[in-house]
């Protein structure tokens, strides 16, 4: 019985070959139930910022502050004594949701955050933290969140990337192993564009075709696509090839769509001075333009490596990085409601871990000004919004001081589930077989946080 099943898919691929196209990866899909969320924005803070001085307010700092704390947590260096924070907390909305100065706009939309003030990851080191959160496995080649969900959903533009990774300047750490499709088809992977440059064909390299009229150039694609599919019959289910294919495919379709898409300037002058004359700015309104085009999963990054890492000076440091990022993100959360987008469109904020509520040592290459906080990965805060979680919401709590995670923890993991769960997926059934075994997102870890959703 199993050779003929084997013989019947020898069969079924010859006949697609002989389609002269590969089966297009990315058409829509229906989940494993009806989503809440049907799009992902994931505001990556790279670097970790601090819970203890954004979302998560600690009045014991202020009693301990400069006192050597009576238990602390092993970090990666030795941290010096308590550190109260420089911003002062208020309450926000109806909800009461308390956040610091450092968010003032995003502040305003307290009854549309859903913050979790319990999540905890596994080691206080930049680079496996990057591959959990954004892979699901700190160590071994994943796909990444958004490779599953474009995997798991398609895409509803066919003539755009179904997920996107901006990051201005160049690479965060890790660089492009945060957005690999890794086992998964290459179709899947994020399409990385450079977000310092403003004009689409700075955005994307070689959008348009300067030598070839539109006609003889497509002419050329279906010889290439001709080509490509002899090449195929005789290598069915080849996965790079199939990449490939879909690759130039994509390429061509993106010329007209793509410069409309990126092109700023053909959204009214009110909506620009909303996000706001810079980089951040352009980068989220790019980002609702895309998200309005059925792009499905968009990841954005605040600069290249890992900006919010505050070893020295952490005041100066987060509330210059906020204030670019604070106006931008209520834009974007103002916009997608007024477009009646938010309920559809899962937000996510924070970064792989958070920092310690102690003041960091100066060392050597790490800290030499002082008035920093290290890595913290026992304890720190994300938010939600939108996509069908619950709004003016606090889930979960730190002990006193916010080192450690002590009250309806929340794993990396956990928060996977918790996404797919919103998108339509049981996490342990969205799976893809690679290697002689079923591989997913949470591995064989996770459970979908029921407490936070509407």
């Amino acid at each position: 019985m199993g050779f003929g099943l084997v013989g019947l898919e020898a069969l079924a691929g010859k006949a697609l070959a002989a389609e002269g196209v590969a089966a297009n990866p990315l058409a829509p899909k229906q989940p494993h139930f009806a989503p809440r969320a049907q799009r992902v924005v994931h505001l990556f803070m790279n670097g970790g910022p601090s819970a203890v001085d954004s979302f998560d307010e600690k009045p014991a700092l202020t009693k301990y502050h400069g006192r050597t704390l009576p238990t602390s947590q092993r970090t990666e260096r030795k941290t010096g004594t308590a550190m109260k924070s420089p911003f002062r907390f208020r309450n926000y909305g109806n909800s009461g949701l308390s956040i610091s100065d450092m968010f003032p706009h995003v502040a305003q939309h307290a009854d549309d955050l859903c913050v979790i003030r319990s999540m905890y990851a596994d080691v206080p080191n930049h680079e496996p933290s990057f591959m959990l959160m954004n892979c699901g496995d700190a160590r071994q080649a994943r796909p990444s969140l958004g490779s599953w969900v474009t995997y798991g959903l398609g895409t509803e533009n066919q003539n755009l990337p179904g997920f996107i990774a901006m990051c201005p300047g160049g690479f965060p750490t890790m660089a492009g192993q945060n957005w690999r499709s890794a086992f998964l088809p290459g179709a899947y992977q994020g399409t990385h564009i450079n977000t310092q440059h403003t004009q689409p064909e700075q955005l994307i390299e070689h959008l348009k075709n300067d030598f070839l009229r539109p006609g003889r150039q497509s002419e050329q694609l279906a010889l290439l696509r001709e080509l490509n599919a002899r090449h195929l019959e005789q290598r069915t289910g080849d996965a790079l090839l199939e990449a490939r294919i879909q690759s130039f495919e994509l390429a061509y379709r993106m010329q007209s769509e793509a410069t409309d898409a990126f092109d700023l300037s053909r959204e009214p002058a009110d909506i620009r001075a909303m996000y706001g004359n810079s980089v951040y700015g352009q980068q989220l309104l790019m980002t609702r333009r895309l998200l309005e085009r059925g792009v499905r999963f968009i990841q954005v990054w605040h600069r290249a490596g890992q900006p919010w890492d505050a070893h020295d000076a952490i005041e100066a440091n987060h509330r210059g990085l906020a204030g670019e990022c604070d106006q931008p993100i209520a834009a974007l959360l103002a916009d997608l409601k007024q477009r009646g987008m938010l309920d559809s469109t899962l937000v996510i904020w924070g970064g792989e871990f958070g920092r310690t509520p102690t003041v960091e040592i100066p060392t050597p290459g790490v800290s030499s000004q002082g008035l920093g906080r290290d890595h913290n990965h026992y304890g720190f805060s994300m938010w939600l919004a939108g996509g069908g979680v619950k709004g003016g919401y606090a889930h979960g709590a730190t002990d006193e001081l916010g080192w450690n995670a002590v009250e309806n923890r929340v794993h990396v993991h956990d928060l996977h589930a918790t996404i797919l769960h919103l998108l339509g997926f049981d996490h342990e059934q969205l799976t893809y077989r690679f290697a002689g075994r079923d591989f997913r997102l949470t591995d064989v870890h996770g459970h979908v946080v029921h407490d936070v959703l509407a």
